[in-house]
């Protein structure tokens, strides 16, 4: 009888196979796991960029509502400053700018402190009459809301024919209430001579403050 002869098994290559298939698996889930790790601070990281900003957001608009309140208040002490207003007694024979001129605080609020009033002759004779201060002798240091002074201008005598081509402007300067240090100014005018009132005296020119 012919002995058969068995081929020997190759044990080696598939063991060889098997081993590589169980090595390359451990492999595959340490690469996930590092990328998972690396994974996490990422979005740690993009949490805390979200955080920082929605708070820096935050702290914005928190400025700029602030700076709108600020804004808000101070036009509105702004618009409750005190502002002169200008009107005069009648003109009588003599010299039209030699006349009795009234200032009044229209103000509820606040006082005018340290009035000080220029007058200001604009016309075709304004070149023979500059600027003078007023005698506000009869004004007090503190005129209170709703009070009433009376001022004049001492102007260069004229006829009323020449304060009838002529206009003044009363210049002010006051203390800004609270804060002495500041000044306000205000331009009244221009007045002209009402020669439909009876009898004539200076008053805004119409169609203007």
């Amino acid at each position: 009888m012919a002995s058969s002869k068995r081929k020997p098994a190759k044990r080696g290559r598939n063991n060889s196979k098997s081993n590589k298939k169980k090595s390359a698996t451990p492999k595959g889930r340490n690469v996930r796991t590092v990328r998972v790790a690396a994974d996490l601070p990422l979005q740690q990281g993009l949490v805390e960029m979200a955080t920082i900003g929605a708070q820096s957001f935050l702290w914005l608009v928190t400025v700029i509502a602030g700076f709108a309140v600020l804004a808000g208040a101070a036009f509105g002490a702004w618009s409750l400053r005190p502002v002169p207003a200008y009107s005069s007694d009648q003109v009588t024979m003599g010299s039209a700018f030699a006349v009795t001129f009234r200032v009044d605080n229209p103000s509820e609020w606040f006082a005018l402190s340290h009035l000080r009033i220029r007058c200001v002759v604009a016309g075709v004779d304004a070149a023979d009459m500059p600027p003078v201060d007023a005698d506000i002798s009869k004004i007090p240091p503190r005129l209170e809301p709703g009070q009433q002074a009376i001022f004049t201008c001492p102007l260069r005598a004229a006829d009323q024919e020449a304060a009838l081509r002529s206009e003044i402007y009363f210049r002010s300067a006051y203390d800004m209430p609270g804060w002495g240090t500041i000044k306000l100014s205000a331009n009244n005018g221009p007045f002209v001579v009402n020669t439909k009132l009876l009898p004539p005296r200076w008053t805004a020119k119409p169609g203007r403050d």
